[in-house]
């Protein structure tokens, strides 16, 4: 990531789905992601990418084109994917009083191994007592 000392700023998966709709998102968290953005500093995590297949696969979602080429477009705009890796996975499981969905544990750890402001609207999230920055998507 290019911020020059700057942290990270990664989008819960329905905070990406709703900057690139262009609907959800509120004034102060666009602003964030737009200063992130422009500082070669906005991310996602790899497992948003795995939600929204199967997201479009049950029907929830339409994009207009399948999950391979969503997320194509979106690292060409230039936002940054973060890999799990086995150490993200082991600490997902480790996050205390965190209700139990493996892919919102799997992005809280990935923001937590980068020390990534987590722009989300999950109230699990912004709930949640641990040490990791967050932004609340709708506001």
């Amino acid at each position: 990531m290019g911020g020059h000392g700057v942290s990270p700023t990664l989008l819960d998966t329905h905070a990406l789905v709703w900057l690139l709709q262009g609907s959800g998102l509120g004034q102060a968290a666009k602003e964030h992601i737009h200063q992130a953005h422009k500082a070669d500093n906005l991310a996602v995590c790899a497992i948003t990418f795995w939600e929204i297949a199967i997201l479009i696969r049950k029907g929830r979602l339409d994009l207009g084109v399948g999950a391979a080429a969503w997320r194509r477009s979106v690292l060409a705009l230039g936002i940054q994917e973060f890999a799990v890796d086995g150490g993200i996975a082991v600490e997902s499981v480790d996050l205390e009083a965190l209700h139990p969905d493996p892919a919102d544990r799997l992005i809280l750890s990935t923001a937590l191994r980068h020390d990534a402001a987590l722009v989300t609207a999950d109230e699990r999230l912004l709930a949640w007592e641990g040490r990791v920055v967050r932004i609340d998507a709708r506001r």
